[in-house]
């Protein structure tokens, strides 16, 4: 179900959505993004094949690291957060 704050922020545009973002987060969402786009880029670049298999791997490895990372921070603000609400 959708709240005030969703809505809000489905409302605004998304270089708006992304200023409102930690400066963390927004380098990790760029570099997941140009990690991403390079990846895709060698995977139809004309390569020999093991070339090509090692080079998107590579950056398929970057991409999903820099991802796994951002959730474990999510997750351990979330719970930075609601550790004070728990000791009450």
């Amino acid at each position: 179900m959708p709240t005030a704050t969703n809505t809000i922020l489905m409302s605004e545009p998304l270089t708006t959505t992304l200023r409102r973002l930690d400066l963390e987060t927004r380098i990790q969402y760029g570099l997941m993004g140009l990690f991403g786009t390079l990846c895709l880029l060698a995977a139809v670049a004309p390569l020999e094949l093991l070339v090509k298999a090692v080079l998107v791997a590579t950056l398929f490895g970057f991409t999903a690291g820099i991802w796994v990372s951002h959730l474990v921070q999510i997750v351990q603000r979330a719970a930075d957060r609601r550790a004070p609400e728990a000791a009450r």
